[in-house]
């Protein structure tokens, strides 16, 4: 009777102390993933915080600026540069990874330069550039200090344009501010950095960003393919592809033949294909049988496969558009452009 009750009372202990055992190892499992968690919400609560802190002021009204807008959607922007007496024309240019001025400008107006070894890239190749540092630039209410001028030839903007084209204002200029453009009204709006609320209209984008936003579109001919395009309001067409994206990707039906046409570059006028696309997309919004370039691009000025090419301002301008570079986004309102005939001229 005493062997029997031992057993008895002693099996169940050793259950208890296994039972005990199993129970400890997984109530520190659950501690442990449960401390995992709040270290990991205390950090994304601390980076939100951050975040706002950042931003912690609304996004303050700065300056309301004028613009003309030529074929193709280009904007011309006017300007004070330093202690030049006249107005300047400048492109504004989502596409341009900095500032620049007209090397005829800067002959005309005296303005000093120096030769740098710093080399860009643009459509219809790369060189060395001189530049002009630390300079100002003035628009109605607002005046830009610091600025870092690349020098560049303009000569044939000026002559496609018919007007002159003293300069191009990209990167340097966008990454301050949060830049508002009116398509409509032909106003671009200069807002602070800090929280700023998007009309309900339209949609938001949030586009790889290094010095020029990269987007996600959607082109769909032979096939339907979605690829990166860098947003370019300084383009004066509806789309770029690189040949290799196109030929890669398969996307172009073999039965349509592309025209040989020209186009303006950096470096002058450069030979490309024409053909049409039967449908590009951003978000939302479709438009249907799109005017597309196809660019034999040698030097890989798009960065492929990075990014497939340009969308530019033929098709941009059908949406006012708030270029928030602080945050890292683009918001986009369709207005009353958006369901104008395309251009499909190849002269």
């Amino acid at each position: 009777m005493p062997e029997t009750f031992m057993v008895l009372v002693v099996l169940p202990v050793v259950k208890t102390a296994q039972n005990y055992i199993a129970f400890s190892v997984i109530w520190l499992t659950t501690l442990m993933r449960v401390l995992c968690i709040l270290l990991i919400m205390s950090i994304c609560v601390t980076e939100a915080q951050a975040q706002q802190d950042k931003y912690a002021d609304d996004a303050q009204l700065l300056a309301t600026i004028p613009f003309k807008m030529y074929h193709g959607g280009v904007i011309i922007l006017r300007a004070k540069f330093e202690y030049v007496p006249d107005s300047l024309n400048f492109i504004l240019d989502t596409g341009s990874g900095g500032i620049s001025l007209d090397s005829a400008t800067c002959e005309i107006h005296h303005i000093p330069t120096r030769l740098t070894d710093t080399t860009i890239l643009g459509i219809g190749g790369a060189r060395r550039v001189h530049y002009s540092f630390r300079k100002t630039l003035r628009f109605p209410g607002l005046e830009v200090k610091d600025l870092n001028f690349h020098i560049n030839n303009y000569e044939v903007l000026t002559s496609v344009y018919g007007e002159k084209i003293d300069g191009i204002i990209g990167y340097s200029f966008l990454s301050r501010y949060i830049v508002h453009i009116d398509y409509e009204q032909l106003l671009m709006k200069v807002f602070s950095p800090g929280k700023y609320s998007y009309p309900r209209r339209g949609i938001t984008l949030y586009p790889q960003f290094k010095n020029i936003p990269n987007q996600e579109f959607t082109v769909r001919d032979k096939r339907k393919v979605n690829g990166n395009f860098y947003f370019d309001t300084g383009a004066g067409l509806c789309i770029l592809m690189s040949e290799r994206f196109a030929e890669d990707s398969s996307v172009l039906l073999a039965r349509r033949q592309p025209v040989y046409t020209q186009a303006e570059g950096m470096t002058g006028r450069l030979n490309m294909r024409l053909t049409v696309v039967k449908e590009v997309r951003v978000g939302r919004y479709r438009f249907r049988d799109v005017p597309a370039y196809l660019y034999n691009d040698v030097s890989n000025v798009t960065t492929y496969p990075y990014s497939g090419g340009l969308v530019g301002n033929d098709l941009l301008r059908r949406f006012n558009t708030t270029l928030n570079y602080p945050a890292k986004e683009i918001h986009i309102v369709p207005n009353r452009f958006y369901k104008d005939a395309f251009d499909y001229a190849y002269t």
